[in-house]
C-alpha cells in the first residue's frame, strides 16, 4: 500500500484513498488492521493530524473502525461502501458528461450503447 505521495492532490486525500484502494485491490480484508496516522506520518513524514484527516474520513463512512487501544481495522462492509460510492462517482464524473456530449451529436441511445461494446 506504501507509495510515495505527490502535489496533485491534498496529502490526507491520497491517504484515504491509498486505503479505500488497498480494500477494492483485496490487499486489504475485511477485519485487517489497518496502519495507524503515527505509521503513515512516520512514513511519508508528515503531521499524524494529516493521516488522520485522511483516516477520519474513512472512519465516518464506515469504511474503517477503531478498536481503543489496539488499533484501526477494515470493517466487513468496507467493499461494498466503497463500490457504491465510487461507481456513483463514476457516474457523475464520466457517464453524465457522455451522455450530454452524445446529445449534442446527436448520438442514440442505441449507437452509444453499440459505441461502447465496440469499445
Amino acid at each position: 500500500m506504501i507509495h510515495s505521495l505527490n502535489n496533485e492532490k491534498p496529502i490526507f486525500q491520497q491517504i484515504r484513498e491509498r486505503i479505500e484502494d488497498a480494500i477494492l485491490d483485496g490487499q486489504l480484508q475485511p477485519e485487517d488492521r489497518v496502519p495507524s496516522t503515527n505509521e503513515f506520518a512516520k512514513e511519508y513524514q508528515i503531521n499524524p493530524a494529516t493521516a488522520g484527516k485522511g483516516v477520519n474520513e474513512l472512519v465516518d463512512k464506515g469504511v474503517i473502525y477503531k478498536k481503543r487501544g489496539v488499533g484501526m481495522f477494515v470493517s466487513t462492509d468496507a467493499r461494498e461502501i466503497l463500490l457504491v460510492e465510487r461507481k456513483e462517482n463514476f457516474f457523475q464524473q464520466h457517464i453524465e458528461p457522455l451522455k450530454k456530449e452524445a446529445t449534442r451529436l446527436g448520438i442514440s441511445n442505441e449507437e452509444l450503447q453499440n459505441m461502447l461494446q465496440r469499445g
